[in-house]
């Protein structure tokens, strides 16, 4: 005796009678979506009126003043547009410069298939940066600053620095306190900024030295 599988769609809870009015809805991101993705069936009709639901918006990462981590946002197209008054946003997509690629901007796109094989069975670490090697050491991140990071960013902090300019990265500052509180750099600190301060001391110095010999030599000429 066969056996017949029944079907129903999850949105409507409708009887699907033919295999090809069966639509796979695959949801991405959502408000109360946890970390991965999800899928439910429906009749294609029912895609079909997602599909035509759809917003046009336009996708934003936001790059602010003293944070770190860009904010990503999804805004209403023509809200976005209305923003561009002095040239059409238009024009402007088309003469503005390329994004600078940066590891963390690269590694977003993957970010969510990671997260969906690690939610399957796969490896939990998959895709998670490694700072502690010299690849990524000093990269901007939240969590702690492990020792060998640390150590990592002392050692080689000029190679460092050079590869996170050449990554459009923000490079690690002598002059900025938490950087240097962050890292353990207040012994280089105090080595390359203790010796630029003393310069412009020393050739104020010179100058004005200089300038009062010229005076008396000006003097001896005149009498």
């Amino acid at each position: 005796m066969g056996q017949k599988t029944v079907r129903f769609s999850d949105l409507s809870g409708q009887l699907i009678t033919e295999e090809d009015t069966l639509a796979r809805v695959v949801v991405l991101e959502h408000p109360e979506l946890g970390d991965s993705p999800v899928e439910f069936e429906a009749l294609s009709d029912e895609a079909r009126a997602i599909e035509k639901a759809a917003l046009r918006v336009a996708v934003i990462e936001l790059h602010l003043p003293g944070e770190e981590e860009p904010r990503r946002v999804t805004v209403d197209l023509d809200g976005f547009n209305a923003l561009a008054t002095d040239t059409a946003m238009s024009e402007l997509l088309i003469t503005a410069r390329p994004a600078r690629k940066t590891s963390r901007s690269a590694s977003a796109a993957s970010s969510r298939g990671s997260r969906a094989a690690s939610g399957a069975g796969g490896n939990s670490g998959a895709g998670k940066v490694n700072y502690a090697t010299i690849e990524h050491a000093g990269e901007p991140h939240k969590g702690k600053i492990t020792d060998t990071e640390r150590q990592l960013v002392q050692q080689h902090f000029e190679e460092i620095n050079d590869r996170l300019v050449s990554q459009g990265l923000r490079t690690i500052s002598l002059a900025d306190p938490d950087h240097v509180e962050r890292y353990g750099l207040a012994e280089l600190a105090r080595e390359q900024l203790g010796e630029q301060d003393e310069l412009p001391i020393k050739e104020l110095t010179r100058e004005r030295d200089e300038d009062f010999v010229a005076d008396e030599e000006d003097q001896a000429l005149a009498s």
